[in-house]
């Protein structure tokens, strides 16, 4: 099957958003992995003038040096030289995905993130036209399908399909104990570390130690909190961790917290999940991380660091485990079969 992938960053960019090309990238590489003809239509990021250049079988082709008005008229004359018997486009930009229609062939869009706070009237009909145009809209959790399916997609038109986790991984790496409790994201505006260091401040008292995973911005800050609730001693700030490191530390950690107020998907979250780690949730609207636990007997939703701390207290009497069989379902393999399954059914219907 000749698919093209059509996003204007992928994980080769400096600026891209990790997880979502990440999401993008991989399904793409595991496409070309299995004999299909993949091409990424994207902005150039690779040195020399060549038009195009191939990376672990897959093809990407400059449509610009840039995002903007270049990349996205130039789309449909992109689609049309490769001739895609499906074109999965990602959600960066509406004019994009409403570009990549006039190509031809049936369009999938990977819709990850959640809309801004505040649009302009032009940006909204864009949104509009791009979620009901595609023959199929696919979201990584039902809280972007609700925020699509308010601007006019029907429910019948959206799949929700989960980013990849590296499964084989959480089987065969071995545990390495970094402490009991581990939460992990980059430290930014949205991380909202302080509900998990204020519910661990509870606990100055008791024998623990908890890892933070990750780095960014508010990283300083968080640190130095830490050292005012007394608790610097207890809590390792490890930095960024390659994924085999970060896998390992969830199968040696009994409780995973996710305190964060945005996320479309939560990967780390279901990574830990995957490793037998009790799952410690926030609830905020606009993170999907609630998802995930809501319907296991191996997780707890609270909504502030009181019930933070209750639900550690309550982890103790749950035993440790180091991998769920069940979260199988989230592997790479199974999930690039769900796309697979996707562009067969688009493809037949056009």
């Amino acid at each position: 099957m000749r698919v093209a992938f059509v996003t204007a960053t992928t994980r080769h960019h400096a600026a891209a958003d990790p997880d979502r090309a990440a999401r993008i990238d991989g399904v793409a590489q595991r496409l070309a992995g299995r004999g299909h003809d993949v091409t990424v239509l994207t902005t150039r990021w690779w040195e020399t003038d060549a038009a195009s250049i191939t990376r672990e079988d897959v093809h990407y082709r400059a449509v610009a040096d840039a995002a903007g008005p270049r990349f996205t008229l130039g789309v449909p004359w992109a689609l049309r030289a490769v001739e895609p018997e499906v074109t999965h486009v990602v959600h960066d930009d509406p004019g994009v995905v409403v570009a990549a229609a006039v190509g031809g062939a049936p369009v999938v869009v990977d819709w990850y993130d959640l809309p801004a706070d505040r649009e302009s009237a032009v940006v909204t009909w864009l949104r509009r036209r791009a979620a009901r145009g595609p023959a199929m809209v696919v979201t990584p959790s039902r809280l972007v399908q609700t925020s699509v399916r308010a601007l006019g997609r029907s429910a019948t038109g959206i799949e929700v399909v989960p980013t990849g986790i590296e499964y084989d991984l959480v089987e065969s790496v071995t545990p390495v104990d970094r402490g009991e409790i581990v939460y992990s994201r980059r430290l930014d505006a949205d991380a909202n570390l302080e509900d998990l260091l204020l519910a661990l401040a509870e606990f100055r008292a008791f024998d623990w130690r908890a890892v933070v995973i990750g780095d960014g911005p508010r990283r300083g800050e968080y640190e130095s909190q830490a050292r005012d609730l007394r608790i610097d001693d207890r809590v390792e700030f490890a930095g960024d961790l390659p994924i085999e490191e970060r896998v390992a530390a969830f199968k040696g950690a009994h409780a995973y917290v996710h305190t964060a107020r945005r996320s479309s998907f939560p990967t780390d979250l279901v990574r830990a999940l995957a490793c037998g780690c009790v799952g410690i949730v926030s609830y905020h609207e606009q993170s999907s991380a609630h998802e995930f636990v809501e319907a296991t007997d191996r997780g707890f939703l609270t909504t502030s660091p009181e019930e933070i701390a209750d639900a550690i207290e309550d982890v103790g009497r749950l035993p440790h485990r180091t991998i769920e069989e069940s979260y199988a379902d989230y592997g790479q393999d199974a999930v690039l079969d769900r796309y697979q399954r996707l562009y067969e059914t688009v493809r037949s219907a056009r």
